[in-house]
């Protein structure tokens, strides 16, 4: 375990870091063909920049990194009040919980969610739910041995192409 980790709110000198962090995550795990138009669209649009240093101005308890020598290695995004597809119901959404493969298997996915958690008790709720991708078992075992509880499954809609995945919900 890498004890030079250290987990804060992302400020705004994070941006070009994190959305960084965030395309190459996302594209070494969901680009399974390699970067097509949609995907590309999709990394431009939710990992610009601009969106990241909008979020972190707006809401600072929004992005939890993983920082190595201030160098990120691992982020989280919380996204308050939103619907579940599964059941309707408003609450916390993890919607992002990603770390650099180089660092995986560290205990920072672990003790990013812990500090997810933290912080959506301390806003007041009571639970959190998440999406993950049906074929990511890597991700869906995690979220298993930290007691998330698959609740149904729901269809994410890029430009031509809907992907399948688990909702997952835990009692905090």
């Amino acid at each position: 375990m890498n004890n030079n980790i250290i987990y804060r709110r992302a400020n705004l000198t994070d941006v070009l870091k994190l959305s960084i962090l965030f395309k190459q995550v996302y594209i070494h795990t969901y680009a399974e063909e390699g970067v097509s138009d949609e995907f590309a669209n999709f990394l431009v649009k939710h990992f610009s920049p601009e969106r990241l240093q909008r979020t972190i101005a707006q809401n600072p308890d929004q992005i939890i990194v993983a920082a190595n020598n201030e160098n990120l290695v691992g982020v989280a995004e919380i996204e308050f009040d939103k619907i579940c597809p599964s059941n309707n119901q408003t609450a916390p959404e993890l919607s992002k919980l990603y770390v650099l493969e180089r660092f995986c298997g560290q205990g920072i996915g672990y003790k990013l969610l812990a500090e997810v958690e933290n912080i959506v008790k301390s806003n007041g709720y009571l639970e959190l739910w998440l999406w993950v991708l049906i074929s990511n078992q890597r991700a869906i075992s995690f979220y298993e041995r930290q007691n998330y509880k698959w609740i149904g499954n729901a269809l994410y809609h890029m430009e031509q192409n809907t992907y399948e995945n688990k909702i997952m919900w835990k009692q905090l």
